[in-house]
């Protein structure tokens, strides 16, 4: 039993403020989660990625900077990064 109910009536009240804030359950939701970007940049980078492995190279991570880097270095050396 909540504390409004307590305080000011022990039952549900249609319209009463302190009566819906109390069946209110609050969730984090996507906060939690480490996707702070939108889905079409996060399906982007997940293609490039596929797309870095499809060619042999392994790069240090997921983000697009990591794959990035991993592409320039086997571009400049020939031989695919991490492999």
């Amino acid at each position: 039993m909540s504390l409004h109910q307590r305080q000011v009536h022990p039952e549900f009240v249609e319209g009463c403020f302190g009566c819906k804030v109390g069946t209110l359950q609050l969730t984090p939701g996507d906060a939690t989660t480490r996707l702070n970007m939108s889905p079409r940049k996060w399906d982007k980078e997940l293609k490039a990625y596929r797309n870095a492995r499809a060619q042999g190279i392994q790069p240090d991570g997921t983000s697009m900077k990591q794959i990035e880097k991993a592409v320039k270095i086997s571009d400049k050396t020939g031989k695919a990064y991490g492999a």
